[in-house]
């Protein structure tokens, strides 16, 4: 598959480059796993004077020699003497980058913290001896965000306010999904493109994956995940343990509850039947996997609050696969694809609201986008967006099926929201899978 997007993210990386041509710079690069961080970095790295490393679980003098001899490669230097250790290696780094401009791309960077954790504190003392002579462009990449974030915006660690940028890599607007399906099949439904964007959610790996096998339709998708051997079927655990620790049980029934329509803290606590407070704290500001989700207008403190899972995928692998895993055990693919078949019409119909939510965004048209409902769960609307430059507000009913819409009743629904803007133009519009 070609190289799709990130012509934001390319542009970004270039303006660092271009500047570490005078003064030396520390970019942090943070995003899940699978969403195409290296894949971007190798991309920038193209045609440039760049050394690529991945810091492996391994010791640190295996770790070093592979580092030294991948520096020989590229920059064509020596070194005199064995380096076992990443001080002396990181040493070596920034004294190359006072005689020549050069990028140094640290790949899993995050995985210090389990080889040796004293490098992030040498790090920073070798990095503010020697950064004001420096040419180095330095590229931290990192995976598990939950330990990224901690390293560079933890104030008690080390390497604390030293980045000079950060860029978060996300996954795929939805035009950029549709693009991707559109050139891999010209003929793709409706249908296909919603089940495209419900199960890839827009990660690069996933995406790829169906892209280069041709699985592009519901079926094609379901066939590829529930089969032998198949990446989807522990990708939830590979992405999620190592963020989460010994504390992961507990964190994934809070997921699997949200997946499966659980959304509020009360339903969640009443079920695990133990305070979950500190759980979904961690989980929206630790790991950024979940979101609160408040009616538009609400006062942030107010308590009509209820849980999304950010991640496309997520929401699907916990509430298809990690909600039957007895069954991925036994190799029950059949079942597990009758289970998604069962509920599918209900999870795609949150994922077509969560579609067009992404759409508007998108648009730049709005300055506020959001959901509404009233107490005891009235009222739903699915998406509300005001553009109080221009005085308008959009209410929209979004249903997979056309027919189902009904603008009058939207109108009705809407009444008590409405009255809030006495001055802005209302327009009610029905969303559907024609839309997309």
């Amino acid at each position: 598959m070609r190289f799709y997007n990130r012509e934001k993210e390319l542009d970004q990386l270039k303006t660092i480059r271009e500047r570490s041509a005078q003064s030396a710079q520390m970019t942090v690069v943070i995003g899940r796993r699978r969403i195409g961080k290296t894949s971007l970095l190798k991309k920038d790295m193209a045609g440039q004077l760049a050394v690529y490393l991945f810091v492996a679980k391994k010791s640190e003098a295996l770790l070093c020699q592979e580092f030294v001899e991948a520096v020989k490669n590229v920059l064509e230097v020596n070194t005199f003497g064995e380096i076992t250790r990443f001080r002396d290696f990181f040493a070596w780094m920034m004294d190359l980058s006072k005689t020549r401009n050069f990028t140094l791309i640290l790949d899993e960077f995050q995985e210090f913290k389990l080889i040796n954790p004293s490098v992030f504190s040498e790090i920073q003392n070798i990095w503010d001896a020697n950064k004001s002579d420096s040419r180095l462009n330095l590229i931290f990449c990192g995976s598990v965000y939950s330990m990224m974030k901690d390293i560079f915006e933890n104030s008690k660690e080390p390497l604390f306010s030293r980045a000079t940028s950060k860029l978060v890599i996300k996954p795929f607007e939805v035009a950029v999904i549709k693009e991707i399906l559109a050139e891999a099949n010209p003929d793709y439904t409706k249908e296909d493109l919603l089940a495209f964007f419900s199960i890839t959610g827009g990660v690069a790996k996933y995406v790829e994956n169906f892209v280069s096998i041709g699985a592009l339709t519901l079926e094609g998708m379901l066939e590829e995940v529930f089969s032998e051997n198949s990446l989807f079927l522990e990708e939830g655990k590979n992405t999620l343990i190592e963020e989460f620790g010994r504390d992961y049980t507990t964190y994934f029934s809070v997921l699997s509850l949200i997946a499966n329509s659980k959304t509020s803290r009360p339903e969640i606590e009443s079920i695990l039947e133990m305070s979950v407070g500190p759980f979904l704290d961690k989980l929206e500001n630790d790991f950024s996997l979940i979101k609160k989700i408040r009616p538009i207008l609400a006062k942030p403190t107010g308590r009509n609050v209820k849980y999304e899972i950010v991640d496309n995928f997520l929401s699907f692998w916990f509430r298809f696969i990690f909600k039957n895993y007895s069954a991925v055990e036994i190799g029950n693919f059949e079942f597990l694809k009758a289970q998604v078949r069962k509920d599918y019409s209900t999870f795609s119909g949150k994922m077509l609201e969560r579609y067009f939510t992404e759409q508007y965004k998108a648009s730049m048209d709005f300055s506020e986008i959001g959901t509404y409902w009233e107490r005891g769960n009235t009222n739903e609307i699915d998406l509300v967006a005001l553009n109080s430059l221009e005085k308008r507000v959009l209410f929209a009913e979004i249903k997979v099926n056309p027919p189902k819409i009904s603008l009058p009743k939207l109108a009705e629904k809407s009444k008590t929201l409405a009255d809030q803007f006495p001055d802005y133009q209302a327009e009610y519009r029905g969303l559907s899978l024609e839309d997309m």
